[in-house]
């Protein structure tokens, strides 16, 4: 059975409806948060929560440079994503690597933080990614699960890269 791809304009619209306050950081997942550059700096927080392995999604020198020496004096591991917020900035190439680093954290019975400088764009789109390849949601039901625990707004760019990603899967799973 093929499927169409989600128009962005019915996203968005699933998107911004029933938006309410999220804080700096939420559980969207079992043992998965998405949370905003600030948490990610916050040691004593992350131990708090007990994140034992960070996804930074706008890793680099330009972005939010934490990198992996930064959390040396934790038992944070750290996967670093040197991505742009930008529409025609390609983030799908780090779809399935960043899907198969939270799943085997998850399955090591870990817990995964993926911010980016908000935790709204970036991260979302990875969280969503990972949902779609891991746990086969389709990427409504993605964006269903996360947004019960926080808002989100991937850009249009990365919308449409889940669109393509969502449309791929599907055809893989039906064997075509």
């Amino acid at each position: 059975m093929s499927r169409e791809e989600e128009p962005i304009c019915d996203l968005l619209g699933l998107l911004l409806s029933n938006r309410r306050p999220t804080g700096a950081v939420n559980e969207v997942w079992p043992g998965l948060y998405i949370g905003d550059a600030a948490t990610a700096r916050d040691k004593p927080l992350l131990a708090n929560l007990g994140i034992t392995h960070l996804v930074n999604a706008a890793d680099g020198p330009r972005h939010i440079d934490t990198g992996p020496c930064f959390y040396v004096d934790t038992d944070v591991t750290y996967h670093g994503v040197e991505a742009a917020d930008r529409k025609d900035f390609d983030l799908s190439p780090f779809f399935s690597p960043t899907a198969e680093f939270i799943q085997n954290a998850l399955l090591q019975k870990g817990k995964v933080l993926v911010h980016c400088a908000r935790g709204i764009s970036r991260s979302a789109s990875l969280v969503l990614a990972f949902l779609m390849i891991k746990q086969q949601l389709t990427l409504v039901e993605a964006i269903q699960a996360v947004r019960r625990h926080r808002n989100i707004l991937p850009n249009a760019g990365f919308l449409s890269q889940l669109c393509h990603l969502d449309t791929s899967l599907a055809l893989e799973r039906t064997g075509k």
